[in-house]
């Protein structure tokens, strides 16, 4: 019997590829995508769209050591984490930043703003000091997050949005197996002693420092293992991509455990996570609402804590 090719009256051929692929099960989700900076507007929105966004690429220029605006910081630019300013999917992105802010945060336990939440990393991610939220270079970050966003209703997160978290390994991620990724995969960039790589025309880090009196702090959210190990899995090392990953999510697991065993700044916040019972289930610092211990919390297996905490709430 020959096949032959039918288009059926009334739907597209787009359409029927995607009842093909459906059907299938290889419909392709569609991430969100930044817009193109060519179409940031030559007004005076636009120019604070554009300082905003260059303070996220180049932070310590402004806000770093000796920066041109204040030394509020460590010298991290805000896109060591947020990569390309921010615009990348499942990239640490911030395509929902302003759809999604104000909002009310666990973490907290009150309604925070997009400013709160800026000040929030510039204290955690790049150790450093809040900024005044009716600042200029506030203003400017704000302005930026609200133009990567637009056409987005408040309220939404697109797909790609943040981080794109793994499956739970069925046993606690291993710090010596990451160590023997992060010398294979991440040395180069990173350094031995993740120490990371300063730019030598300016200032600021091609490669960011991974641990040390340089890097984020203990109360950054990256220093959650589910965070670091969903952030590494689909952007590490250089050339992965969420398509295209180079590592196992295994590997990532165990790279994520040794990064964050490594010494870093300590910070405190002990005003964090008020209501017990809604802190994430790895973070490390108790007290808990469960009786598994510190390090579980830390490095799982995850699995039994979530299981636990679905039964009791």
């Amino acid at each position: 019997m020959n096949r032959q090719k039918i288009l059926l009256p009334g739907i597209s051929l787009v359409i029927v590829l995607l009842l093909t692929c459906k059907r299938n099960k290889q419909v392709p989700e569609i991430l969100w995508a930044a817009p193109d900076t060519s179409t940031i507007p030559h007004t005076a929105e636009g120019t604070l769209i554009r300082y905003g966004r260059d303070l996220i690429a180049n932070t310590a220029q402004y806000l770093g050591p000796g920066g041109a605006v204040g030394t509020v910081s460590n010298g991290m630019n805000c896109q060591n984490c947020h990569l390309s300013a921010g615009t990348i999917p499942w990239g640490n992105n911030y395509g929902a930043a302003f759809s999604t802010y104000p909002k009310f945060r666990e973490r907290s336990g009150t309604i925070e703003s997009l400013e709160k939440k800026i000040n929030d990393c510039l204290e955690r991610s790049l150790n450093g000091e809040p900024i005044d939220s009716n600042s200029r270079e506030m203003q400017a970050m704000v302005a930026y997050m609200r133009w990567l966003g637009k056409g987005l209703r408040k309220g939404t997160r697109p797909p790609g949005s943040g981080i794109k978290e793994l499956p739970f390994l069925d046993r606690a991620a291993d710090t010596v197996k990451g160590a023997l990724v992060y010398t294979k995969k991440c040395m180069q960039c990173h350094g031995l002693n993740g120490e990371g790589k300063k730019k030598t025309d300016t200032a600021g880090y091609h490669y960011p420092p991974l641990w040390g009196d340089g890097s984020f702090n203990t109360g950054a959210g990256i220093y959650r293992l589910t965070k670091m190990a969903g952030y590494i899995r689909h952007n590490m090392p250089q050339g992965t991509n969420y398509s295209n990953p180079q590592l196992t999510d295994a590997e990532a697991w165990d790279v994520a455990a040794f990064i964050i065993t490594q010494p870093r700044p300590e910070k405190k916040f002990p005003g964090d996570w008020p209501v017990i019972y809604t802190k994430p289930i790895d973070h490390p610092f108790g007290p808990f609402a469960d009786t598994f211990p510190a390090l579980q919390h830390k490095y799982g297996p995850f699995a039994p804590i979530k299981a636990m905490h679905k039964q009791k709430h």
